[in-house]
Formats: structure tokens, C-alpha cells, sequence
């Protein structure tokens, strides 16, 4: 029997829990609930289960039946501050949470690959790692958990790491795409306060007014991304918060703004760490007013190693088809901790469309309180990442 056949079968279950996990979303680090639910999918499988100490992830270790490498698996576990408005009879029932990323299904997907390796691991030259993350949705729990040792947790570094990301919108329905070398954005934050001095708004010549100063900024950061910036290494900055003022006749004595910054080289990340700060401390001097800008490094740049793009990508046409592969043109601006695994150890992410549309283009995308995806791509998922996991300790052993 093959992984892909023996994944089909275990389609029902993998539903069933991605369904319970939708049910009952948590947010951030700490997912009890969550926690519970993964270690009770793993009981029985033989591995080395061990829990986080400063947030609710799973590490499990599966020793295969003799030395060799190790390949590290991850799914993210964590829900988004959304109110559902999908429609679907397993809708979150906690109020203003939701799975419109698509996480419950790389749990359950990752549930699925323990199941399949567990079953072989008497053929496994080597070990691998299920890693389950909370707090991915900018909580940086990648972090903390290699912080926590999840990157060694068989006893040696890692080899080689894959994840798996499903799409709600975009891709083809089945359809598996990446790209190697830079496949995310990295995510910094800019927040700005301006400081001036309130009063009246029919003197403004008595007061010192903070929001023409903070608009200026606002337009000289687009600015300075389209003349400062080479075209060909992109920046995105966009200002999501701006605050000021209580009623229309008052200056108020503060403005402040808060801008997502995605770039896609570490020279440009630096370089915009820099910029930006200099540039909203110059408007503010002109205007004679005192500012309080930070920048805060957050995700860096997720990069696929070309190698396991070639293998991942070979594996896919391989096992599913040609058909079911597609290169990813072009970086996609969002960010993703699995970064910082990648950044360790040689890997690559992959997406993998999960859209009910027969349009993947007009479909809700993730994050949307309409987000829906068909999780009749569960088996696949959970044989793809099974798979690379043999492949890859079979190609360890025999370069051993």
C-alpha cells in the first residue's frame, strides 16, 4: 500500500478533528484545548511526546527502525480574533474567534503524516519530528519553540524541514505550489507618535498641531519606497492605525500611526529599519514638533533551500502528477514564522489550495470571516508531507 492509499483511508478521522478543532479556535500561545485535542489524536502511536514549558505546543519524536538522519515536520495550531461568517454547520463556537487561516487543517494534516510514519517506522532510516505551534499569528511561537529546543529534539539537529500552508483562495483546487529561494515577505512594524501641543482649532497658529506632520509622513514612507528602492528587491509599506483628536474644533496634542513593513532581502530590511525612522524624525524637525519612532524587526524573509524546492517539487509530480504541481511565480507579501525554522535547517514551505470555489480567484482568502476550505485535501496533504519525510531520510542515509 502506498502512503497516498493509506491516507485516503484515514480521510473520515482527519475530517472529524480538523471539524472538532474548527469548533473551538484559540488564539496566541497558549491553547489548552488545542493541546489536548493533538495529544489525544497521538496517543497510541509510540512517539516521544513532550509539551512546551512557556506556551501549549507538542513536540513529537518518531524513531524509525534504525539510525540516520532526522526531518523535522511543522503545523501551526492557532486561530485568528475573527468573527465567522462562513456559513458552515462547524462554525467556531467561541465568540470572535475563528480558524480563517486554515490552521485546524495543517493539525490535523500533520495528525495524519504521524499516523502514516508511525505505521512504517520500522522502514525509517532515521527520526522524525512533528513540531505543533501555537502562536504563529504574531506571536513568533517558532521561536519560541527552537528557544525551547524543538530543532534538536531528537537528540541532533535537524536535516532537512517541510510545512505546509493551505490556501482558501488563489490556487487550484488540489493544487501544490511553491518556488524556491525567497517565498514570503519578512514583517517588521513602524509605529510613529508625534508630539505637539494641543489647543484650539481656530488658532492653530498657538498651538503645535501633530497630524499634518504625521500625514506627511504617512505619504513621504510610499515615497521613499518608489525613489529610494530598487524595484527589482520590493518594499510594502502600508499604515493600518492613525490616531488623532477627539472633535473637529480641537488640536490634539498627539497623532500616532502604526505601518506594516514587508520586504524581501535582508539588505533591504535594514536599510528600511533605518530609512523609516530617519525620515519621519526629519518631517517632524521641520514642522518643529518631537517624535517617538519605532521599528521593530518582527518575521524575517521566508527562503526555500533550491534543493528541497527541486525535491519537494519532484515529489509531488512524482506521487500526485504533473498536473497537480505548479511553480509559484512570484514571492507572496504575507509573512510566516516557519522562517526562523527555515533560516536553521534546509527546507521548504509549501501551499496547497483547499478553496470550495470553482473560481479560486473570487473566493473569501484566508483571514476572512467568509474563509472556507474544502477539507477533502486533508489525506493529500498528510501524504505529502509523509512522503518527503521518507524520501528525505532515504536520501540521508545513502549520502551517510
Amino acid at each position: 500500500m502506498s502512503l497516498r492509499s493509506d491516507a485516503a483511508a484515514l480521510h473520515d478521522d482527519l475530517v472529524a478533528l480538523r471539524r472538532d478543532l474548527h469548533r473551538t479556535p484559540e488564539l496566541g500561545l497558549h491553547l489548552p484545548r488545542t493541546q489536548e485535542k493533538v495529544l489525544a489524536a497521538l496517543d497510541g502511536l509510540g512517539l516521544e511526546v513532550s509539551v512546551g514549558k512557556n506556551l501549549s505546543s507538542v513536540t513529537a519524536v518518531l524513531r524509525g527502525g534504525r539510525p540516520g538522519g532526522t526531518v523535522l515536520l511543522r503545523g501551526d495550531m492557532d486561530a485568528l480574533p475573527v468573527t465567522e461568517a462562513s456559513g458552515e454547520d462547524f462554525s467556531s463556537q467561541i465568540p470572535g474567534v475563528m480558524h480563517a487561516c486554515g490552521h485546524d487543517l495543517h493539525v490535523a494534516g500533520l495528525v495524519g503524516a504521524a499516523r502514516l510514519l508511525a505505521a512504517r517506522r520500522a522502514e525509517l532510516p532515521g527520526d522524525v519530528v512533528f513540531m505543533f505551534q501555537p502562536g504563529e499569528e504574531g506571536f513568533d511561537g517558532a521561536a519560541k519553540m527552537i528557544e525551547e529546543g524543538v530543532l534538536t529534539a531528537s537528540g541532533r539537529p535537524a536535516d532537512a524541514a517541510y510545512g505546509l500552508h493551505v490556501a482558501a483562495a488563489t490556487y487550484a483546487h488540489g493544487l501544490f505550489t511553491t518556488r524556491p529561494g525567497p517565498l514570503m515577505a519578512s514583517c517588521d512594524t513602524l509605529t510613529v507618535r508625534v508630539v505637539g501641543s494641543g489647543g484650539h482649532g481656530s488658532a492653530p497658529q498657538d498651538s503645535h498641531d501633530p497630524i499634518p506632520a504625521a500625514c506627511e509622513m504617512v505619504t513621504a514612507l510610499q515615497t521613499m519606497v518608489t525613489r529610494r528602492f530598487d524595484v527589482f528587491d520590493p518594499v510594502v509599506v502600508t499604515v493600518g492605525t492613525f490616531h488623532a483628536g477627539t472633535q473637529s474644533n480641537i488640536i490634539p496634542d498627539d497623532a500616532v500611526f502604526e505601518a506594516t513593513v514587508r520586504t524581501f532581502s535582508p539588505q533591504a530590511a535594514e536599510r528600511m529599519r533605518v530609512e523609516a525612522v530617519r525620515i519621519c524624525e526629519g518631517i517632524a524637525a521641520a514642522h518643529g514638533l518631537a517624535v517617538d519612532a519605532h521599528y521593530e524587526t518582527e518575521y524575517p524573509v521566508t527562503v526555500n533551500d533550491p534543493a528541497a524546492y527541486d525535491f519537494v517539487a519532484d515529489t509531488v509530480r512524482e506521487i500526485f502528477g504533473e498536473e497537480r504541481f505548479e511553480p509559484l511565480a512570484d514571492p507572496i507579501t504575507g509573512s510566516e514564522d516557519f522562517s526562523r525554522v527555515l533560516a536553521a535547517v534546509p527546507g521548504a514551505y509549501v501551499f496547497l489550495g483547499a478553496t470550495t470555489a470553482e473560481d479560486p480567484m473570487l473566493a473569501p482568502d484566508n483571514h476572512s470571516p467568509r474563509a472556507k476550505f474544502d477539507d477533502g485535501v486533508l489525506a493529500d496533504g498528510a501524504a505529502l508531507l509523509a512522503e518527503l519525510a521518507v524520501r528525505r531520510l532515504a536520501t540521508l542515509e545513502a549520502t551517510a
